[in-house]
Formats: structure tokens, C-alpha cells, sequence
């Protein structure tokens, strides 16, 4: 672990190689698991004002989740994420042709209908983040069904902080990720 100003980071996210892999997954990471994406208490808000425009966007499964259960929802633990469809996929879930998972937010960002690209866990994985009053853990997630992200990150060389350095940006800053990339070129 080392320290870049209130984050303290895993080795992990310099020393492991990662490039997501949809040929392989189909984007398994949002439909797969036992909860929705985490967001933060600012997405929150975001997702209640964005979702008119989103909707046009989303599977008619992913409205009903959404407007049964709200743009978002407090888990069990207060936590707070996306809602899922029926207990699996992400409710902003939306498939390609060939069955690969996309993004319903993305996809809306992407026709310029919203400012908002998705949820900043989203954006970041494989990578998360867990707060504390004083300071951030930032973590590499390890999980199966991303084998074969791993294994083109380590063919393509792409160690995780390159792999995520958008999201790291719009989370820290370019100070913080330029901060960041000399931190591992001497690591």
C-alpha cells in the first residue's frame, strides 16, 4: 500500500494488468453478483434528475425495476446503488445484438442527452473504493468472471491505473493521476 494525499492504494493497481474483455464477458460485472452498482450520495441525485432522459434508453424490465423501486436504493446495509431486474441486472442494464451488456446512462451520455457518464463505480471498475472520514482505500475487485480482462490487460501490458485513468481523473483530478503515474514509473 502507498499513500498519494488522502488515498491510501493498493500495489495491485499498478503491479496488475487489466482490459476489459466484452468479447469474452459480455459485460458479466453488470449482471452478474448480489447487488447493484454502488453510487454516492451526489449520484443520487443525478440519477432522480437524469432518469426522464434516460428511460428512452432503458428495457422495458429495466423501467419497471427502476419505477418500482426508485433510480436508486438503499441496500440492507445503507448502501446505496442501482436497483436490480428481479434480483440480477443492473436495472440501467441494456443489451447489444450479440448479447453483450451495455449501459443505459452511457448510452444516453453518449447521444448527448446527459452530462453524466454513469456511476463513478462504474466508470472505475475493476478498481474500488471504499471512504472513511479521513481518507480513501482504493482496491483492486478481483473476481472470476474478469479472467479474461486479466489476461489481455497482461498480453496488452495495461496495468490497472492506465486501464481506469479516465475515471481516476474525473474522481481525483490530473494533478492527482499525474501525481499517480510518476509514483509508478518509479514503483
Amino acid at each position: 500500500m502507498f499513500q498519494l494525499g488522502k488515498a491510501i492504494i493498493s500495489e495491485d493497481i499498478i503491479e496488475k494488468d487489466f482490459v476489459c474483455n466484452l468479447s469474452a464477458c459480455k459485460g458479466a460485472c453488470c449482471i452478474e453478483g448480489e447487488a447493484g452498482a454502488p453510487v454516492t450520495q451526489d449520484e443520487t441525485e443525478i440519477l432522480k434528475n437524469i432518469y426522464p432522459k434516460v428511460k428512452p434508453f432503458l428495457r422495458p424490465e429495466g423501467i419497471q425495476a427502476i419505477e418500482e423501486q426508485g433510480t436508486y436504493i438503499k441496500s440492507p446495509n445503507d448502501e446505496l446503488e442501482t436497483p436490480l431486474v428481479n434480483g440480477k441486472e443492473c436495472a440501467y442494464v441494456t443489451f447489444t445484438e450479440n448479447g453483450t451488456a451495455s449501459c443505459g446512462i452511457e448510452d444516453a451520455f453518449n447521444a448527448g442527452e446527459i452530462d453524466f457518464r454513469k456511476p463513478i463505480s462504474c466508470h472505475l471498475y475493476p478498481v474500488r473504493i471504499q471512504e472513511y472520514s479521513e481518507f480513501s482505500a482504493i482496491n483492486y475487485h478481483r473476481w472470476p468472471i474478469c479472467d479474461d480482462a486479466c489476461t489481455l490487460g497482461k498480453e496488452l501490458q495495461v496495468p490497472i491505473y492506465k486501464f481506469v485513468k479516465d475515471a481516476l481523473i474525473r474522481k481525483y483530478g490530473e494533478n492527482w493521476y499525474a501525481e499517480l503515474e510518476k509514483i509508478a514509473d518509479t514503483y
